[in-house]
């Protein structure tokens, strides 16, 4: 398995605002309610993702070649992730009594998914599976891009809907374009995952809709 090139989906879900969190909340309770909402991803994403390793506030998984995952469904994996992370945050804040900043701030927490599709190196670094190549250096980078968005979102590479066959203006999928150096021009499209804004505690949890 180990030492060779495959081919497939790379996913990073990252959960924004972490930092604004974590710096201005009680550093106990703001773990343990990352640690909740990102076991939740975990949970939804693998399987049928591999996930590769968590990072901070994200989970990168990827799906290699020879994964059991109708391409079809990735998009389905990813917004069932979604609404899982938002379900657990809804759950989390209408069960809080705590008064503390980190449990009081639950709700300003939210979740974006970046995926690209491309070749990468799988190899054995310290007894850990790892993998590397041009493609998971892309895929990190897209985590910082000039999106100005609120809400979630799936940022998806060109490669990415091409692979999935998907008409990205018959979808109404909207285009965006990052550069960064060294690998110049990426060109993406933004679906949004659909679950309205978390509103009182004592509201219904809305069902997530399907787009395209």
């Amino acid at each position: 398995m180990n030492n060779r090139t495959d081919h497939g989906f790379l996913v990073l879900a990252d959960v924004s605002g972490f930092t604004a969190f974590v710096t201005t909340t009680e550093l106990e309770h703001g773990s343990e309610i990352i640690a909740a909402l990102l076991d939740e991803v975990i949970g939804h994403l693998s399987p049928p993702l591999e996930i590769q390793e968590v990072e901070g506030d994200a989970v990168f998984a990827l799906a290699g070649a020879g994964a059991d995952l109708a391409r079809r469904r990735l998009l389905e994996v990813l917004e069932d992730a979604f609404v899982a992370f938002k379900a657990r945050q809804r759950e989390m804040q209408a069960a809080e009594t705590c008064f503390c900043g980190a449990c009081q701030q639950i709700s300003t927490l939210d979740l974006k998914m970046v995926v690209h599709h491309g070749p990468f190196f799988r190899h054995t670094v310290g007894g850990r599976n790892r993998v590397t190549g041009t493609a998971v250096i892309l895929v990190h980078r897209l985590l910082k891009n000039g999106l100005a968005r609120t809400g979630g979102y799936a940022l998806l590479t060109e490669p990415v809907v091409r692979s999935l066959g998907i008409d990205a203006e018959q979808a109404r999928l909207p285009s965006h374009t990052e550069r960064y150096e060294h690998l110049g021009d990426v060109r993406c499209f933004v679906r949004e995952l659909n679950v309205a804004p978390l509103g009182p505690p004592s509201s219904p949890l809305p069902v997530g809709e399907r787009v395209g």
